[in-house]
């Protein structure tokens, strides 16, 4: 399977994958925290546990969480785990990076070594991880999951952008392979020079995210009735996320459609900005679980507005539960979304084809309900067990980047 068409990509071959090999994944954010790497990682654990592997953890101690506890995770996500310290992520109270020493980790692999590494993140921690698997000769892979340099410019400070892409690139080629979602996300971190590059997606859960699970008592919660559109937004409330769009787009929704709900679900650093300004939108915090497919479940159109994601399970999750979901083409709405069939997607550029879009959905419930009940479908595709059968291939049959202090004492230069 050839992964991508852009910039040194990775040519896996369907080789047996030893059942019992023991991985570490490293990661500055993981469940219970709620986000979309978090989210991916539970699904990647619980694969690899299921396929016989065993998994070992290293994250930062969460928000509140009390020294010397494990977080409480739901359903076995490792085999073993380490917490190290953590300090707050600017602009990210709740989010940490992790502190912990290259020579530290190297001890511990010496004494217990993995066969392969996997870095989630591109912290601290990703960083001392990297330099530790490197001298050891473990097989070390990193993913892709944040467009860190795009945030930079929601939040004053594009002049980081370049600087920050060139950390990034120098992080990612100081491992064997980065594993990408999605093909145009491929060609952006090929652009930015790294490589090689891996395509490895993302599943969704049919079975928890599903329409069955709407709730009309929910709906009437919500000052619905009957036919009231509910336009939906599941995510981080945070200024990256383009929500000035969403509610620009909902409110040329209710011009049109008085009796329609803006819901949004999620919790983050402009919740309160965004309560003050619009009390009459119905904030639902942060969901979980089956609360959560029940809200997806409810709603009926999905604005999906963020240019920064470099996938957004939430597009597949609303696809799931039936909704119909509006999107920029880009992300997982670029390889899922197909125009008018199941879902809307505008340009990148283009945010009045983006309502243009939404208004469409509003106007005509004939083409609501057949994408609808089309993106139901095309999500039953979508599983996570063939996603985690392809991060064996990219993961495991990598060869090191051991010793190649060339790299590692470069200077890191500007794009």
């Amino acid at each position: 399977m050839t992964q991508g068409h852009t910039g040194s990509t990775v040519t896996t071959a369907p080789t047996a994958v030893r059942r019992n090999s023991h991985i570490t994944i490293v990661s500055e954010t993981f469940p219970p925290e709620i986000n979309g790497v978090a989210n991916t990682l539970r699904h990647l654990c619980q694969g690899l546990l299921q396929r016989g592997h065993q998994v070992t953890v290293i994250r930062p101690r969460q928000r509140h969480e009390r020294k010397g506890a494990c977080a409480q995770v739901g359903d076995q996500l490792f085999s073993a785990e380490q917490v190290v310290s953590g300090l707050p992520l600017p602009g990210y109270p709740d989010l940490r990076f992790g502190l912990a020493s290259a020579g530290s980790l190297t001890r511990r692999w010496r004494r217990q070594r993995p066969d392969a590494l996997y870095v989630a993140t591109q912290g601290p921690l990703g960083v001392a991880a990297v330099t530790a698997a490197r001298r050891l000769g473990i097989p070390v892979s990193s993913g892709f999951h944040t467009n860190f340099h795009a945030y930079s410019r929601y939040y004053g400070a594009g002049w980081l952008e370049k600087l920050l892409c060139a950390y990034g690139r120098w992080f990612h080629n100081r491992t064997a392979i980065t594993l990408v979602p999605t093909q145009k996300m491929q060609q952006v971190v090929s652009g930015m020079g790294i490589e090689p590059t891996g395509l490895w997606s993302r599943g969704v859960d049919c079975h928890r995210f599903t329409p069955h699970k709407r709730d009309d008592a929910l709906r009437e919660q919500w000052g619905l009735k009957g036919n009231d559109r509910a336009v939906l937004y599941v995510g981080r409330l945070a200024s990256e996320k383009n929500l000035q769009m969403a509610a620009a787009c909902f409110e040329r929704i209710r011009s049109l459609h008085p009796q329609a709900k803006f819901i949004l679900v999620g919790d983050g650093p402009l919740r309160k900005q965004l309560t003050a300004r619009h009390p009459d939108y119905v904030f639902c915090g942060t969901r979980r679980g089956e609360d959560l497919a029940r809200h997806y479940a409810s709603g009926d159109i999905f604005l999906f507005p963020s240019k920064t994601d470099t996938f957004g399970n939430v597009v597949t999750e609303a696809m799931a539960s039936g909704l119909g979901v509006v999107a920029f083409d880009d992300a997982a709405a670029s390889e899922h979304i197909r125009q008018e069939v199941n879902g809307m997607k505008a340009p990148l550029h283009d945010d009045e084809a983006f309502v243009d879009n939404a208004l469409r959905l509003a106007d005509q419930p004939t083409l609501l309900n057949r994408i609808r009940a089309q993106a139901r479908l095309d999500a039953l595709e979508l599983n996570w067990a063939s996603q985690i059968e392809q991060f064996e291939q990219l993961v495991f049959n990598q060869p090191t980047k051991a010793n190649c202090h060339a790299i590692d004492n470069q200077s890191v230069s500007l794009l």
